[in-house]
């Protein structure tokens, strides 16, 4: 029988697991942070480098003029509102799942007139929407 005491270890940290940890929330972090900018410069945004414009048949355009009158595929809509917008795109969208709503709207079309059109698609239950914009090579834009 061996009677000798037994040398105690001195019980050590391991940080590795903890940098794991660490990490995994600084990740998560940075990926449901939002950041936002807020300016108080004039923009023009409707003008962007775009790739050839393609016909798709499940495309629902909507015109927003700069006076706030709405066309959904080159039909005008009577009213102003949220509810006949949203009555238009729902006939627009008869047949069609998985329609795309593509807001082309003027470049000095009040920011409301947009948000009216998003509004009517959520309400028409369509929720794929992108915007038209138009190259900068022909709205001018850096050319001299």
């Amino acid at each position: 029988m061996n009677f000798r005491p037994r040398q105690k270890e001195e019980p050590e940290i391991n940080l590795i697991p903890f940098i794991d940890v660490l990490l995994v929330i600084l990740i998560f972090l940075m990926l449901t942070t939002t950041y936002s900018k807020f300016t108080e410069m004039q923009l023009t945004l409707p003008v962007a480098d775009t790739e050839q414009m393609r016909d798709r048949p499940k495309e629902i355009i909507v015109a927003v003029a700069a006076d706030g009158r709405y066309a959904v595929n080159k039909v005008v809509v009577n009213g102003k509102g949220v509810d006949p917008m949203a009555s238009a795109l729902r006939d627009a969208a008869k047949g069609q799942s998985g329609s795309i709503i593509v807001i082309s709207a003027d470049a000095t079309a009040t920011h409301q007139a947009v948000i009216t059109v998003m509004e009517a698609a959520r309400r028409a239950g369509l929720t794929q929407i992108t915007f038209a914009t138009q190259s900068s090579a022909s709205a001018g834009v850096g050319n001299p």
